[in-house]
């Protein structure tokens, strides 16, 4: 008898997340909002324009395609399972339960990386605002754990409010990105309007390909969309059609808004321009092209677009660990919800305290904000979270070999394969360009890039003694019985 017969209802009530509280627009804003676009494009774009020059753009569309191949594969289990564990049950469900309890503490270390990360630029960014508005200078921690309580207080009222507020969010940042692009382009950019970004000659060079690791960082999040089934509405429909959104549109509107800052400076002038302003070439590009109020706009929506860049990722890190402790893996206290909004608001209070410690020992430490919060803890998980996504493509591949029924087109199976085969690239790529992302020292980089697979081999050795001394609990890994309606 599974545990959903077992366990009195009224106590799963109790505990369960709040049903059909987002849809697919919801859903959609809120892994968006993880990869945060204004953020990635003002903070990250110049870098990658600086080192993949005028192809830039097609590194996005590149890292686009190859995330839609992913999703492909990925979506074509969302049917079959029924669970909100995210890659810990789709891993679990073809892998086995070791080697899904090791995927599952991976990925909460790795989201962990990208949103305790995240404070530190979100510390820079609003400290820059602050000083360039209002002559105000912030100490950093300060800001950093003002950030924490705002991002946690949310948290805590419940996936609805959350989804709302980063809807907002997301289109005030796309707004004032695409009022950029448009002021560029009907301004004739520096020196008309090229398209040689897009040519062969332009667009797959060693550059572009040395920026993929930049580029897949920018859709960092996407993947999430299934952590909300059980909060979905019409779950087997909108999950899908929500990741699909998130992907097509990131990877669409990152290559344009990078292709008109590209057409902003001209072919022949636009590295140079890059190395030369670095994060401050879209605010000079906006105020050029469109006005100075919307360089002050830009000022302030980067602050909001890093915040609701951290309530996504602190939304998929409660819920990774939620499922977890109600598979009896970590506390059961973790496992419960708040009576009134339904939040996995134990989980959230762990994490903003995991947040606070660090920036605190960062801050003790004279830790540089940018450098070593933002660039060396965000590092490891991305390099993580992509790893993640080639497993999960190996899962989905024996899911449906093992699986026929699953198979609705003759192409899922091939896809999958292509999809595992395309991440694992990408994730040598990064291990090899490292330092495009850290600008880091061969020690530092290689301790970075140790953090992912270390962690997923103390996860395989947890799993292991779990299996020989509670074996009761190592048979419930993987929320399938405990959380399937």
């Amino acid at each position: 008898m599974s545990d959903t017969e077992t366990r009195p209802p009224t106590a799963e009530a109790a505990n369960g997340l709040k049903r059909n509280a987002i849809g697919t627009g919801g859903i959609a804003f809120l892994v968006i909002s993880a990869a945060a676009p204004l953020t990635v494009m003002a903070g990250v774009a110049p870098v990658a324009i600086g080192i993949g020059g005028i192809g830039a753009p097609m590194g996005y569309l590149i890292a686009g395609a190859v995330l839609l191949v992913f999703a492909v594969a990925f979506m074509a289990m969302t049917k079959h399972v029924k669970a909100a564990g995210g890659f810990y049950t789709y891993i679990t469900l073809a892998m086995g339960k070791t080697v899904g309890l090791a995927s599952a503490i991976l990925a909460i270390v790795s989201y962990n990386c990208l949103q305790i990360g995240v404070y530190g630029l979100f510390a820079v960014q609003t400290q820059a605002m602050l000083r360039t508005l209002f002559g105000l200078d912030v100490p950093w921690p300060a800001v950093a754990l003002v950030a924490i309580g705002a991002v946690w207080f949310l948290g805590y009222r419940g996936i609805d409010v959350g989804a709302k507020v980063l809807g907002v969010l997301l289109i005030a940042e796309t707004a004032i990105l695409a009022i950029m692009g448009a002021g560029i382009l009907a301004s004739g950019g520096a020196h008309g309007i090229s398209g040689a970004s897009f040519e062969p000659g332009n667009a797959f060079t060693p550059g572009v390909l040395a920026i993929l690791a930049i580029c897949f960082a920018a859709f960092m999040g996407f993947e999430s969309t299934v952590l909300y089934r059980r909060e979905a509405r019409n779950p087997d429909k909108s999950v899908p059609r929500a990741t699909y959104i998130a992907v097509g549109f990131m990877s669409v509107f990152y290559a344009f808004v990078v292709w008109t800052v590209v057409q902003a400076f001209g072919d022949g002038d636009v590295v140079a321009a890059a190395g030369e302003l670095a994060d401050g070439m879209f605010f000079a590009t906006i105020n050029h092209y469109v006005g100075p109020w919307a360089e002050v706009v830009m000022y302030v929506l980067i602050v909001t677009s890093v915040y609701a860049s951290q309530l996504a990722f602190h939304n998929a890190i409660n819920r990774y660990v939620y499922m977890l402790a109600r598979d009896g893996v970590l506390p059961a206290f973790l496992g419960k919800t708040h009576p009134t909004y339904k939040s996995p608001h134990r989980a959230g209070q762990i994490q903003t305290v995991l947040a606070a410690v660090v920036i605190a020992v960062c801050a003790v430490a004279g830790a540089d904000p940018y450098k070593q919060l933002l660039i060396w803890v965000n590092t490891p998980g991305i390099f993580g979270i992509v790893a993640l996504q080639g497993l999960v493509s190996v899962a989905c591949f024996i899911y449906l070999r093992r699986t026929p029924a699953a198979v609705t087109n003759r192409l899922l199976v091939p896809v999958s394969v292509a999809s595992a085969i395309l991440l694992f690239g990408v994730v040598v790529l990064i291990a090899v360009n490292i330092e495009l992302l850290t600008f880091a020292d061969a020690l530092t980089n290689t301790i970075l890039l140790l953090v992912s697979p270390v962690v997923f081999l103390a996860g395989l050795l947890i799993a292991r003694r779990l299996r020989t001394a509670r074996p009761h609990v190592f048979n419930r890994i993987g929320s399938f019985e405990t959380h399937d309606s």
